[in-house]
């Protein structure tokens, strides 16, 4: 059975896979990342990783993986195979790329930004299939975006496409990390969430699907902490389909899990919003948090139908 090592690197944990030619997952594993112990450590830990996955696929398929992706946080050089910086893991300019090859015996290796990884396998297999252009918003501890165009997801020049989290919808409001004020995570994000329910509800520990569950049952201090995140996110949204027009616009990540009581304010409010743009569909997201191992899984496979004389782009 031919098969790929999928990876999809988080700040905690790891999720991989091995994935079959029809996207199918034949295995399935996690492990935690062991940031605690520092950048090198992480860097070993996927590498141990993917060996034991190669090990595997050996054993149980009868030949080792053809190819491997990875989907990784934080600024990512796709075309160089590096992955820059990640706060969460404390790395820069980590060759993950090339580190991954060696240790998987020359195969080639894909590297991708975890976002935009998720949002390649929502648009080809997920809730965007069959849309030539889509835009996919996880609503996380922060808001990042993919933005599909023809099966493939744009990186941008520099790749920074996407960041839709760091559109100002509040001028001169919270401060955000990133230098800003009003930045749109700030209000919409699950983390924006939580901290302003626990602040409204007087409870700590409370948070968004919390607030969710006291809006559902007509709590009107949630109801208020709620309605002020989807306006703000209806802001941020209108703001990139103005400039993107997709057909599908795909809503993930935590806040999702909350069903119609998202869905249908944030449909209205978007609508509200709306005067000459086009109204996309606005859909929840379908694959859950399988999504950035089956994303790097197509792009392991997208590897194998380069042809021979540009795979030295993705492999040195």
């Amino acid at each position: 059975m031919r098969h790929v090592i999928a990876l999809d690197v988080g700040g905690t944990g790891m999720k991989a896979a091995l994935v079959g030619p029809a996207g199918e997952l034949l295995h399935q594993a996690r492990r935690a990342t062991g940031r605690e112990r520092g950048p090198d450590a992480v860097v070993d830990a996927i590498l141990d990783f993917a060996a034991e996955l190669r090990a595997h696929g050996e054993r149980h398929f009868g030949t080792p993986a053809t190819a491997a992706g990875v989907a990784v946080p934080g600024i990512v050089d796709a075309d160089r195979g590096t992955a820059v910086y990640s706060a969460n893991l404390g790395w820069r300019d980590v060759p993950l790329r090339r580190l991954l090859g060696e240790r998987l015996g020359g195969v080639p290796v894909a590297l991708g930004h975890d976002v935009r990884t998720g949002g390649l396998a929502e648009g080809r297999i997920g809730a965007g299939q069959g849309a030539d252009r889509f835009l996919f918003v996880p609503l996380g501890t922060g808001i990042a975006g993919a933005i599909g165009i023809g099966g493939t997801v744009e990186a941008g020049a520099h790749g920074f496409a996407g960041e839709i989290g760091h559109i100002v919808v509040r001028p001169q409001g919270t401060p955000c990390p990133c230098g800003q004020h009003g930045c749109l995570e700030r209000y919409a994000s699950a983390a924006a969430v939580s901290q302003a329910w626990a602040e409204a509800s007087g409870s700590p520990g409370a948070d968004a699907a919390d607030c969710a569950k006291a809006v559902e049952s007509g709590d009107p201090r949630a109801v208020r902490v709620w309605q002020d995140a989807v306006d703000a996110l209806a802001d941020g949204l209108v703001t990139a389909l103005t400039l993107l027009d997709p057909r599908t616009l795909i809503i993930g990540g935590g806040l999702a899990e909350a069903g119609d009581t998202l869905f249908t304010p944030l449909r209205a409010a978007v609508e509200r919003r709306v005067t000459f743009q086009k109204l996309p569909s606005l859909v929840p997201a379908a694959l859950g948090d399988t999504a950035g191992c089956l994303g790097a899984g197509l792009l392991a496979w997208d590897l194998l139908e380069t042809p021979l004389t540009d795979r030295s782009e993705v492999t040195t």
